[in-house]
């Protein structure tokens, strides 16, 4: 009851104050002292206590209402038992010195009655005791949102928050007195509590509960109350004298100026420093070059450095400013917890980048071990492929050009098994998120890449058939050139005309492919061409002159003997095809034009003609189609043969 009325006279109290009445005039100094700090940096604090505070009631109230449940039942008892002691006594007051066996029997319940208070008093302590170790009190605040003590217990209606808030009021309100002094606070004792007093004012009430909190007695309690409270109101009416002020306030000027002066002086050196770079140039500053290769020449290297001097000077100040702030926010009482704060946005995340890479170290040199191991892993590996590359060692079956696209695909899975076993040692594997990202990597990969992948496969499949090899002459759908690459997505060809055609690789999965230089170094490769002759030359005539002009060509094997084929027998001329064996199928389109010029020399050489497939011969009258350079002096193109035939009169 006597913590309810304190309340009311309290808000009565606080309603005059915001009324205007009686509100002293120095509080009014202090008020705007005090809210122009306040304001300047309200919105973080706030937003910071608030998150705290609920965070903090959250849990606290579960824990201490549960707490305060089982209190409540063996309070009633005590409430009940102490009823029945004041019936105890007084009918104990009103028996006759004689009735010597009702006494006996009122002072065995009395006796009963105080053991069971005992043994309350233990259940309270043991329970208290199991509460201390989880449960977290609401804190009684000073002038400056500094902690002077916790409160746990409720008291009649009040919550423990309500009381922690209600009491941190009355504390603040005790700065407004003038005549405040230590001394002027009384310790007084009521039928329940002890309560610490100002004038007619209850500043707290403390129960047995609040004792048994603090494994103290209420008298010791309320005594250690008193100083707190006391210490706290005098040290805020030191800290909040005007002379107090003055100084601050002088103090933070001198801080303000110094910032200043050691700003100007970092500018003016970057100044400096900017012009000693500028001035260097083509001096010490000639560039960077890489081998022939020029990264930057000079005035890029000077603008380079400039931009690096321009970044520093305004790292430099900021750190300044960074420095004094929490200088000057500590000269002041009311915001000394923001130099706290604000070294703490650069300290705690150093601490926790130095603590999460410390607890990272074991897991850091097992990535390290793993990589090492592997690295040695495909050293081995390539160390073979080089050996049966270079004919070295033979495997039965295993081809030496297989020995690269194979060393390739056994590094991708062992750099795949490497990750997997990475993996779970990375920071942050377990997450959920890393995890979806993984996830979602995973599927733009397979679906961004399912052409290539096709050319991937359609590549591994012809570098194990065997189709060609770099170098080799060949002919892919409509394309015939030389393969100049082999990958895994494309295969390129430079034709004769030196063009650079690229085949992806599916491409040349589904079209005919063919090798003009797979047997031609042992077998030979046979090319051939066809030419229509009239019927009028004689076949063996002709098989001996194709037979000839391919003998005289160059790069065209003697043995085996080149061979005419007579593909066909049209109506105006007969197709003779010669063929002949060479070994540099590279060379072919010059040695058909060797050959082609060799056929016509030499039938021209023997009096053939050779003439388009549907040229009629009519030779009376008509040159011959050889070049004059090949017939004889004396030739002369034969006249028109005309034959009269006389019809006898008797016909006519």
């Amino acid at each position: 009851m006597t913590e309810n009325h304190n309340h009311f006279q309290n808000k009565k109290s606080c309603l005059t104050l915001n009324c205007g009445k009686q509100f002293p005039i120095s509080a009014a100094v202090k008020m705007l002292a005090i809210s122009f700090f306040t304001l300047l940096f309200s919105t973080v604090s706030f937003a910071q206590d608030d998150a705290n505070n609920k965070k903090n009631d959250s849990v606290n109230t579960s824990l201490i209402q549960t707490f305060n449940k089982k209190l409540s039942l063996i309070e009633g008892q005590r409430i009940t038992d102490s009823i029945k002691r004041v019936a105890l006594e007084q009918q104990l007051l009103s028996l006759k010195t004689t009735d010597n066996l009702k006494k006996d029997e009122l002072q065995k319940q009395l006796q009963a009655l105080n053991e069971k208070e005992s043994l309350r008093l233990a259940e309270k302590k043991a329970q208290i005791h199991a509460m201390r170790l989880t449960a977290k009190g609401y804190p009684v605040t000073g002038f400056f949102k500094d902690t002077l003590f916790n409160v746990y217990s409720k008291l009649g209606s009040f919550s423990a928050k309500d009381r922690a808030d209600a009491i941190s009021t009355r504390i603040k309100k005790l700065s407004d007195y003038y005549s405040f002094k230590a001394d002027s606070l009384k310790i007084t004792e009521s039928e329940t509590t002890v309560d610490l007093v100002y004038g007619e004012s209850i500043i707290i009430s403390v129960s047995e509960n609040d004792a048994l909190w603090n494994n103290s007695t209420k008298e010791a309690l309320a005594e250690k109350y008193k100083i707190l409270i006391a210490n706290a109101v005098t040290n805020y009416r030191n800290e909040t004298s005007l002379s107090t002020l003055a100084k601050e306030i002088g103090l933070a000027l001198l801080v303000l100026v110094i910032m200043g002066a050691l700003i100007a002086y970092v500018r003016k050196l970057f100044l400096w420093t900017a012009n000693k770079i500028k001035d260097q140039e083509g001096k010490r500053i000639h560039g960077i070059k890489i081998r022939n290769f020029t990264l930057f020449d000079a005035s890029q290297q000077v603008n380079a450095l400039l931009n690096v001097n321009t970044i520093l000077k305004w790292v430099f100040i900021l750190l300044l400013v960074y420095i004094a702030l929490p200088i000057l926010f500590g000269i002041f009482p009311w915001t000394k917890d923001f130099a706290g704060t604000l070294f703490g946005y650069i300290l705690n995340p150093l601490k926790k980048i130095i603590i999460g890479f410390w607890n990272y170290l074991p897991n850091l040199i097992t990535i390290l071990v793993i990589i090492f191991v592997f690295r040695y892993v495909l050293k081995g590996i390539r160390f073979l492929k080089d050996e049966i590359e270079k004919g070295n060692l033979e495997l039965s079956g295993f081809y030496p050009d297989w020995a690269n696209p194979t060393y390739q695909i056994i590094r991708v899975i062992v750099f795949a098994f490497m990750v997997v076993v990475i993996f779970p040692y990375l920071p942050g594997s377990d997450s959920p998120v890393f995890q979806g990202v993984s996830v979602f990597l995973g599927f733009l990969f397979t679906f961004g890449s399912a052409g290539s992948l096709s050319n991937i496969i359609a590549g591994l499949i012809l570098t194990y058939m065997r189709l060609f090899k770099i170098g080799d002459r060949v002919k892919i759908g409509d394309v015939v050139g030389d393969v100049i690459e082999k990958s895994l997505l494309v295969t390129r060809i430079r034709t004769i005309k030196n063009e650079i055609i690229s085949i992806p690789n599916s491409t040349v999965m589904g079209s005919h492919t063919i090798n003009y230089r797979s047997d031609a170094p042992e077998k030979g490769l046979i090319i051939h061409s066809t030419i229509t002759i009239g019927y009028d030359v004689p076949w063996k005539d002709m098989h001996q002159a194709l037979i000839d002009a391919a003998s005289k060509t160059d790069l065209v094997l003697q043995e085996p003997k080149p061979f005419v084929l007579q593909t066909s027998l049209d109506d105006f001329f007969v197709s003779y095809e010669i063929n002949a064996y060479i070994k540099e199928p590279n060379k072919q389109a010059v040695i058909y034009s060797m050959l082609h010029q060799n056929i016509q020399d030499i039938c021209n050489e023997r009096g053939i003609e050779i003439m388009s497939p549907h040229y009629r011969a009519a030779r009376d009258g008509n040159n011959s189609t050889i070049p004059a350079n090949y017939l004889g002096k004396e030739y002369k193109a034969p006249s028109f043969n005309v034959n009269f035939k006389s019809v006898p009169q008797d016909k006519q």
